[in-house]
């Protein structure tokens, strides 16, 4: 009898609960409930919104700066070609060669293209430069540091395109 009387008052328990839980659901939102749970709905789809427009903003400049690098590597080698062919043939500054030259590396510039400062006595910088081998050095100063430029380095607005090989003294 005592443990009808235990299932009797579990069940009633139980009952009582799920009645409560009922009348919770059963009852409507407030009007200020629904307003603050629209308000975080639209200040969670405005902050998306923000990170979307940000990112894609993001994008495009970097697409801008970096559209030209194709055919800014492909003209390296013209223009160490033609600097090389400046040297071995002693141009003058008032030379056709020297003045297209020239030319050619100002519009470069214009788009962005700059040329990796000569590093010669400075410290290897692997940002920068790409040793390519190691000599004895000259003297003790130029030990540890870089002794020749082998092939200019360049950089496209942030990016560097090409790195400056050198040649490292022991």
């Amino acid at each position: 009898m005592a443990k009808k009387k235990e299932r009797k008052k579990k069940v009633e328990e139980t009952t009582e609960e799920i009645e409560i839980q009922k009348e919770e659901v059963k009852s409507p939102p407030s009007m200020e409930e629904l307003l603050a749970a629209e308000k975080d709905k639209n200040l969670r789809l405005f902050a998306e919104f923000e990170n979307f427009r940000k990112r894609t903003a993001r994008e495009r400049i970097e697409l801008f700066s970096t559209a030209n690098i194709d055919i800014m590597t492909a003209l390296l080698p013209v223009l160490d070609n033609f600097e090389r062919s400046i040297i071995a043939n002693n141009y003058s500054d008032e030379d056709g060669p020297v003045l297209i030259f020239k030319q050619l590396k100002s519009e470069l510039e214009k788009k962005g293209l700059k040329e990796i400062e000569d590093p010669i006595g400075k410290e290897l910088d692997t940002e920068f430069h790409e040793a390519i081998t190691n000599i004895k050095a000259p003297s003790k100063k130029l030990k540890g540091k870089i002794v020749d430029t082998v092939e200019k380095g360049y950089i496209l607005g942030e990016k560097v395109i090409r790195y400056a090989k050198v040649v490292v003294g022991n």
